[in-house]
């Protein structure tokens, strides 16, 4: 009974999610508050049966319900209950049942925090949400049910994960990503729902500007753990591999980064209004567009769940569907959005604009990169391959670019700026940045790399432009009291803002040091035998086998000292061969550290106690976490900036159909 209380709880969720969609709407066009209202508890509903049909899932995991197709094809008995919980969305139908979980979680938040909104404007933007759930919902239901029973005859047995997923990073990775994927949903709806209104304001940039850099947060850190799984799990030593979906994530991460900042505009300037809803659309789209490439099986990628033709097509018709007609509304009402209000062109608005021409431009070359080869080889005109070289050669210096900048921007005042004091404060800062990159390529290694030169250039400019930026901020409270004292006067989102550029800094830094001086050898080992890495001696001392819950493994001793002879670390990299799939899997052993990474992987056996071994020296890999993590908590800090926490005024909540989308804030 338990799967069948998990598909009807999906089908009572679709039908309130119906209602959602329609009642709402209905009644922020008919000034009828019950309706308006009817929206907040049809969302918690939703939730609440969503919620059901994913623990009834769990339960099925947990308990081996092998007449479930879904488990049987995704779990086994020895199975660790870790990994038959995180086996719940390893697949195609759970994941999308997690997707949909989230979906209904955003929902869930924003029904809770409407009472903030105008009742038009959260009707709307419940409505708008209701019919994204409508979609994915069905979609689950018609051609992914993950309650489908095997009857008569269940196997005894299941399938087994997939031994790339039997992996503590399946148990963060996805959901976090989905928390970024889906909260992107969120900001759609509240974009939609301007354009239903008719008009948008300050007021309205205010109040979707928090929600858009939670969405931005958790996917930035949903990335970076997928980077960091793929580092250690897959024994390659590499941390972006430019794959189609890894791709995915990053197009909708690009635009969310430009919508960040054209909000900012929006809130600040009342300008870009269009742009930003036209962002705000692009985000969204892109994350279905992911969700597309994901299970269509238009590609082959360790991250694909599905190959069926027909969940494809469907995909795809609900991705046609959502952007067309959000793009037919963005035609008919963007035009009555425009604004006057003008700007001189050395002035902080001007670099915005520049920082968003670079972000679109980027995402758009990593979609022509990412959609070339599928789209060529639709047309039966061959097969190509689009890899690093194009990417590197193309995304990397508009990377530089928007360094430089961010710069500047936030040295220059809104509205209007001044040249000869732009140049006052940047003249000895651009001396000091181009030096210090210069002195670092030629000091740092035996060769001058020039692209590692202009990376730490730039990273000294974010650097030192925002300490100019905060000297100046606070130079006249440091008058009167300590610097940390007048920091702490600055607003939240102002130091978010400058945590987040040096988080990017940081992974600028560990990008460019470990693409440009990182070392590796692939060599035969035997035990007793040593070789040389940089200043590191690796002395291979044999392999041992062990029994674990459902694999074998062979262990490698990789015994590592530095010049002198003396011992930094013992590294125990692992080939594994999974009982039932009979899979070989990699683990790498890794010695971590801030400046260097010292990473082995174990190779196949050569015969005569020989094994093919793979040594790596990485340094500053670190950084491009740690860079991540300074920038979601970037975030974070801007997200609890006070001013997202207005309330509206009692008794001036009486709003007529039409009224301007956030007046009444």
């Amino acid at each position: 009974m338990n799967p069948e209380l998990g598909l009807f709880a999906l089908i009572l969720a679709t039908c309130l999610a119906i209602l959602q969609s329609v009642a709402p709407l209905f009644g922020s066009y008919s000034g009828r508050l019950p309706w308006m209202a009817a929206g907040k508890w049809l969302a918690a509903g939703q939730f609440v049966f969503v919620l059901l049909s994913f623990i009834c899932l769990v339960v099925a995991f947990l308990t081996d319900d092998f007449t479930v197709s879904y488990v049987a094809n995704n779990s086994n008995s020895l199975l660790p209950d870790i990994y038959k919980l995180t086996a719940t969305w390893a697949g195609h139908e759970g994941s999308l049942l997690l997707w949909i979980l989230t979906l209904a979680g955003w929902g869930m938040m924003v029904s809770v925090r409407c009472d903030k909104l105008p009742p038009e404007l959260s009707a709307r933007v419940l409505s708008v949400l209701g019919m994204v759930s409508v979609g994915f919902l069905l979609f689950i239901l018609v051609t992914s049910n993950p309650f489908a029973r095997i009857l008569p005859f269940p196997p005894q047995d299941g399938a087994d994960l997939n031994p790339l997923l039997q992996d503590v990073g399946m148990i963060f990775h996805p959901p976090v990503l989905y928390m970024g994927y889906v909260g992107f949903a969120v900001v759609f709806a509240f974009a939609i729902a301007a354009l239903l209104g008719g008009q948008l304001d300050s007021a309205w940039a205010r109040w979707v500007r928090p929600w858009t850099t939670a969405a931005w947060c958790f996917l930035t850190l949903g990335i970076s753990l997928g980077s960091w799984w793929a580092y250690y799990e897959l024994g390659w030593g590499g941390w972006w591999f430019w794959d189609p979906v890894e791709n995915a994530s990053l197009m909708p991460w690009l635009a969310g980064t430009a919508l960040m900042h054209s909000l900012a505009v929006t809130e600040k300037r009342g300008l870009f209004k269009s742009w930003t809803l036209l962002l705000a659309i692009a985000t969204f789209s892109l994350s279905l567009f992911g969700t597309f490439l994901v299970r269509s099986g238009v590609l082959t990628s360790v991250h694909a769940f599905a190959s069926d033709p027909e969940r494809g097509m469907f995909i795809l018709a609900y991705l046609m569907v959502v952007v067309g007609a959000s793009l037919a509304l963005f035609a008919v009402r963007a035009p009555q959005m425009g604004s006057r209000i003008t700007f001189s062109l050395l002035s902080r608005e001007t670099l915005l604009l520049v920082n968003n021409i670079l972000l679109a431009v980027s995402c758009a070359t990593v979609l022509l990169g990412t959609m070339f080869p599928l789209l060529v080889d639709a047309l039966d005109l061959g097969m190509i391959s689009v890899g690093p070289p194009y990417f590197n050669a193309l995304f990397v210096p508009q990377v530089l670019l928007l360094g430089l900048a961010l710069g500047i921007g936030i040295l220059l005042n809104w509205k209007s700026g001044s040249f000869s004091k732009l140049l006052h404060q940047v003249r000895w800062i651009a001396l000091v940045s181009a030096l210090g990159g210069v002195a670092f390529a030629l000091f740092y290694a035996e060769r001058f790399i020039v692209s590692e030169a202009l990376a730490m250039a730039v990273v000294l400019w974010l650097v030192l432009t925002a300490g100019r930026d905060i000297l100046d901020k606070t130079r006249n409270a440091r008058q009167k009291m300590s610097f940390m004292a007048s920091l702490q006067k600055l607003p939240a989102s102002y130091l978010g803002m400058h945590l987040a550029h040096l988080g990017l800094a940081l992974t600028i830094i560990g990008a460019a040091m470990t693409s440009g001086y990182s070392l590796q050898r692939d060599l035969r080992m035997s035990p007793g035998d040593t070789a040389w890495l940089g200043q590191y001696q690796f002395r291979f001392d044999g392999v041992t086998q062990m029994q674990g819950p459902n694999y074998v493994t062979n262990i490698g001793i990789i015994t590592i000292l530095d010049d002198q002879q003396q011992p930094i670390a013992v590294l125990q990299p692992e080939k594994r061969v999974y009982s039932v799939r009979g899979m070989p899997m990699t683990e790498a052993g890794i010695d971590p550290g801030l400046t260097r990474d010292l990473y082995v992987a174990l190779g196949e056996p050569l015969g005569d106690d020989s094994w093919a071994v793979r040594l790596h020296v990485k340094p500053y890999v670190r950084l491009i976490w740690l860079g991540s993590i300074f920038m979601a908590l970037g975030g974070l800090l801007a997200v609890c900036d006070k001013r997202y926490r207005i309330r509206l005024k009692k008794n001036k909540t009486n709003l007529k159909p039409g009224i301007a989308l956030g007046g009444q804030v």
